[in-house]
């Protein structure tokens, strides 16, 4: 007999806002496709409200974990285990798993989602552009860190806020404010919530990009962002954000359901995404 909704194990994505969130559809389509009698729920969690939320959950034997998205990502560092010293590498938290025990623990999917699409991207010596510095960034940046690329230069709001993350990683770069010309540069991502449903566009001149420059936006609610817009009508290679989610998210349904996202269905699972 199947199980009653109120007794199934259950994950989620907390953010605030999290109407926009995908990951319901994602783990949903893998937990469905895969048979396990499990939930994967969107929950909005206020920033006061955050550690009275994982005290509640940290008590709920049918709870999983949850995903952690804007503006949660470091302010979870102070409320979990942290056993992979995620603080002092990333810094940044995106995935909470509960243990049997009932000990939480926190880690980072999301360096290992952004890589995958850009894996076969040569980027030793090369230049990099980055736009924002929040809990994206610094895993976008840790990425980088391990692949030998040259002068990174990060546009943010605040550049001081900016220059403190790449001296934390031991990047070579420099930092400017947003609205600083962009570098020549091979690969630019915005790991900002700029062009988001909801927050202002990024206005970049794309202009100062080579022909063979790719732009990666880690933006997927809308998919087709004004920036792969303009970076498409200059004919750059372009990454959505569906690439960085799906990819963090394999890993993280791992941790929570014990068994491997279905990766073979990622075909039907974007349509899905998309439609």
């Amino acid at each position: 007999m199947a199980r009653d909704a109120a007794e199934r194990p259950y994950a989620e994505v907390i953010g605030n806002p999290i109407k926009h969130s995908k990951s319901p559809l994602i783990h949903g389509f893998w937990l469905e496709k895969l048979g396990i009698a499990a939930d994967y729920r969107a929950t909005q969690v206020a920033p006061d409200d955050l550690a009275a939320f994982i005290a509640q959950r940290r008590a709920d034997p049918l709870w999983r974990g949850c995903n952690v998205t804007i503006p949660h990502k470091v302010a979870m560092l102070d409320l979990v285990d942290d056993p992979g010293d995620v603080r002092d590498s990333i810094g940044a938290m995106n995935t909470v798993v509960r243990r049997e025990d009932g000990s939480v623990f926190g880690t980072n999917t999301d360096a290992a989602g952004f890589y995958a699409p850009i894996a076969d991207l040569d980027l030793a010596g090369a230049p990099v552009a980055i736009v924002g510095a929040g809990g994206a960034a610094r895993a976008v940046l840790f990425a980088l860190s391990r692949l030998d690329v040259g002068k990174v230069t990060i546009l943010n709001r605040s550049p001081l806020k900016a220059a403190a993350l790449l001296g934390r990683l031991g990047l070579k770069g420099e930092a400017l404010p947003l609205n600083a010309r962009l570098p020549e540069t091979k690969l630019l991502v915005n790991t900002s919530a700029l062009g988001m449903e909801g927050q202002p566009p990024l206005d970049l001149d794309l202009l100062p990009l080579p022909p063979e420059a790719v732009v990666y936006d880690i933006v997927y609610a809308p998919l087709h962002t004004p920036l792969l817009d303009a970076a498409e009508a200059r004919g750059l290679e372009t990454i959505d954000g569906l690439e960085m989610l799906v990819g963090q998210a394999a890993a993280a349904f791992e941790l929570f359901f014990g068994q491997p996202a279905p990766r073979e269905h990622d075909g039907e699972l974007r349509e899905r995404l998309i439609g």
